[in-house]
């Protein structure tokens, strides 16, 4: 993993990660989990098969709830206990969601949890004042490289850039 910080004028600090594999994504998810405890809140975004859910479930698994994390996209939340004594992930897809209100009404334990929200920029302002944004961006249009690992009709494995942005005071 290679990383680079900047600052953008209201936007808090960012860092960009660049991540060379699903491993590499689930052992960042996992280097996050270490700065985390319960209240805080990360938003996922970037495109679908981004990585997002791979992310999260590095983040669970160093946070030891019990799994197996896979994205809640028809469940809307999925709830992981924690099987020690750290707080539970609620892990929520809010892909369908219009609104904040929405997002409310799932009744998630904001206090006593990490809640990772896929899709939800746009929604989590209205309800966390401090937050961290990650954004995941995979190539688009790439052609397999020469000699690579993937075998036919599958897609290579291809880099990701990891932009994570800290938002309000408990990241100050």
């Amino acid at each position: 993993m290679s990383r680079s910080t900047s600052s953008g004028a209201g936007m808090g600090d960012a860092e960009v990660i660049e991540v060379a594999t699903p491993e590499a994504m689930e052992a960042l998810g996992g280097s996050v989990a270490r700065m985390l405890r319960a209240g805080d809140v990360l938003v996922l975004s970037g495109d679908l098969g981004a990585g997002k859910t791979t992310f999260t479930r590095g983040l669970g698994e160093a946070l030891g709830v019990r799994g197996p994390v896979t994205s809640p996209t028809f469940v809307l939340a999925r709830t992981h206990p924690n099987l020690g004594d750290g707080p539970a992930l609620v892990h929520v897809d809010a892909y369908r969601l219009d609104s904040a209100l929405e997002l409310d009404d799932l009744d998630i334990d904001f206090a006593r949890s990490v809640v990772v929200v896929e899709w939800g920029e746009g929604l989590i302002e209205a309800l966390a004042e401090s937050y961290l944004a990650v954004r995941i961006d995979r190539p688009h249009g790439a052609a397999p490289v020469l000699g690579s690992s993937a075998s036919e009709g599958e897609e290579p494995i291809e880099p990701r850039s990891v932009t994570v942005r800290r938002v309000g005071p408990r990241w100050r």
